[in-house]
């Protein structure tokens, strides 16, 4: 998956969408209303990025593929660092990052969650 992709996803999920160098010019972090769900670092080769999982999810992801470790620079228990090798079918990075985004929207003020849903509901209509 490349940079171009990820950032057209990202941008296209509901919630306040921002994107930005709060880390420094090489972590390009993605947010939904102010909170974190993915952070790519752009200059790597290939691109590594930080995804937040439920814990037991990101064991299981640990286990299953070699390109993802415990988050680098991050919590360990609630984040992995995913290496886009081509060694994990896309569509799994897809739902890794499905996954991150939804674990940032649960922890979101009730009424942000709220709407971010009712929004995913009518777009999934």
């Amino acid at each position: 998956m490349t940079l171009d992709a990820i950032r057209d996803y990202c941008l296209k999920k509901p919630g306040k969408i921002t994107e930005g160098f709060p880390f420094g010019e090489g972590a390009l972090v993605y947010k939904v209303n102010g909170k974190m769900f993915l952070l790519v670092m752009i200059d790597e080769k290939p691109l590594s990025m930080n995804l937040k999982a439920d814990p037991e999810q990101a064991v299981e992801w640990r286990e299953q593929y070699e390109a993802v470790q415990p988050g680098y620079h991050m919590n360990k228990k609630l984040w992995n660092t995913v290496t886009l090798d081509g060694s994990i079918p896309r569509q799994e990075i897809v739902k890794m990052i499905d996954h991150s985004y939804e674990q940032v929207v649960k922890g979101l003020k009730k009424t942000e969650r709220e709407k971010i849903l009712k929004q995913l509901t009518h777009s999934d209509i």
